[in-house]
């Protein structure tokens, strides 16, 4: 049996998800240091408890990782739908490509300089392939 070549974007956005989160730790944890803040005796709490009593650019990547843990659900989802129906064409693999170049290059606009128009237009763009990934599937599923 040969290979999806849609499975490729996959496992390369679930590599760029867990490089996020080890940079997220690498950075996160000398801020809380610094800031005083003791894992021993902190309780968990709700996501964005540590803004503003962390350095806001350390933050930067905890807020991009929990984004990828948010709209590629969906992306993951259709892209499974589509090799399930055997819908691994030519377009569907660029815009699954595209929609992972462009949410790595979402990350690292908001992980390192986090202006919010770059971000959105980025966040847009990607959209776009998601909703043409969607589009296809449910051709494929009404037209076989």
């Amino acid at each position: 049996m040969t290979n999806s070549p849609l499975l490729a974007p996959i496992v390369a956005l679930v590599a760029w998800s867990i490089l996020i989160l080890f940079w997220m730790v690498i950075v996160r944890l000398p801020a809380m240091k610094k800031a005083g803040i003791d894992l021993n005796t902190r309780v968990g709490s709700t996501p964005g408890a540590l803004d503003g009593a962390i350095d806001a650019k350390a933050q930067w990547k905890a807020h991009n990782y929990i984004h990828l843990m948010e709209q590629p659900t969906i992306f993951y989802a259709i892209v499974f739908a589509l090799i399930l129906m055997g819908a691994d064409y030519r377009l569907n693999v660029l815009l699954a490509w595209g929609y992972v170049a462009l949410r790595i290059a979402h990350s690292i606009v908001q992980a390192t300089w986090n202006r919010i128009l770059a971000r959105f237009i980025l966040f847009a763009l990607s959209t776009l392939c998601l909703l043409g990934l969607t589009l296809h599937a449910a051709i494929q599923l009404l037209h076989g």
